[in-house]
């Protein structure tokens, strides 16, 4: 069974409210060869890198070769900074972003992330890189993906037409990808 890393995104309700939809999709559209592991970030209604960076070291190292790790919005964010700071113990098998933020140039500010301007050196070397984003994301403008984009130029970027934030609760792409 392969194992999958889901990390929320932020903001109050979102593990049980919002995420969670994402989550059972991804269960669903995986099928039973897929474990989904979907921790509890703490402080979620105001995330913090410094409180969520030891809480997702701990997952990333509990988990198997080959494991796929997903990051939802704030959650994609912090997952990319974790790795790019200290690339998993393990062997990863594919590393996703969802609607995630870009922080720095273009992007939003922040004063906790600094991501290095050699991302992309930084991350797992052979790890294929996914983003997707809904062309309709009203909370994470869609140039974010583009950002993403240029610091990442070997990641496959898809922007969804018609789809929001949450990618309508739908991760049927995703899990075709993943499943190749």
């Amino acid at each position: 069974m392969r194992e999958v890393l889901f990390v929320q995104g932020g903001g109050s309700g979102a593990h049980d409210e919002w995420d969670l939809r994402l989550v059972e999709s991804l269960r669903h559209e995986l099928g039973p060869d897929y474990e989904i592991r979907y921790p509890r970030m703490p402080n979620e209604a105001d995330p913090r890198f410094a409180t969520w960076r030891p809480a997702l070291a701990r997952e990333l190292a509990a988990l198997a070769d080959g494991a796929i790790v997903v990051g939802h919005s704030v959650g994609g964010t912090v997952l990319i900074q974790v790795l790019a700071e200290r690339p998993a113990l393990r062997g990863l098998g594919a590393i996703v972003l969802i609607a995630a933020p870009f922080i720095g140039d273009n992007g939003w500010p922040s004063e906790e992330l600094h991501p290095p301007a050699d991302l992309a050196e930084r991350l797992p070397t052979g790890v294929p890189v996914f983003m997707y984003h809904g062309e309709d994301d009203d909370v994470v403008p869609v140039a974010h993906v583009e950002l993403y984009a240029r610091a990442i130029p070997h990641a496959r970027v898809r922007r969804l037409a018609g789809r929001n934030h949450q990618l309508n609760d739908d991760l049927s792409e995703v899990a075709r990808e993943l499943r190749g």
